[in-house]
């Protein structure tokens, strides 16, 4: 849907252990982690190719994690926050 606002929040919440998370199951199915370390792996990275009706054409990022693949806009997000927190290694 177009006109909405995301606003990416990167925070530390301490050991992943200790927290309780509750996520509304009508929006989430899966909660999962990903090390920053996996994510910079370049066996972990790749891209989706798209091509529309029209013949236009664009690519986006994923990341792979065994089951999971990270996609769509929570992929370029994480692209964005890798260049940021990691430009030397992404």
């Amino acid at each position: 849907q177009q006109g909405q606002m995301v606003a990416p929040v990167v925070a530390n919440l301490g050991p992943l252990e200790d927290l309780t998370l509750t996520p509304n199951p009508d929006e989430v199915e899966e909660v999962f982690t990903l090390p920053l370390a996996h994510l910079l792996r370049e066996e972990n990275q790749g891209y989706t190719h798209f091509r529309t009706a029209g013949g236009y054409g664009y690519t986006l990022p994923v990341f792979l994690n065994g089951p999971h693949k990270v996609w769509g806009l929570t992929a370029i997000v994480t692209e964005l926050t890798l260049e940021l927190l990691a430009p030397d290694r992404y």
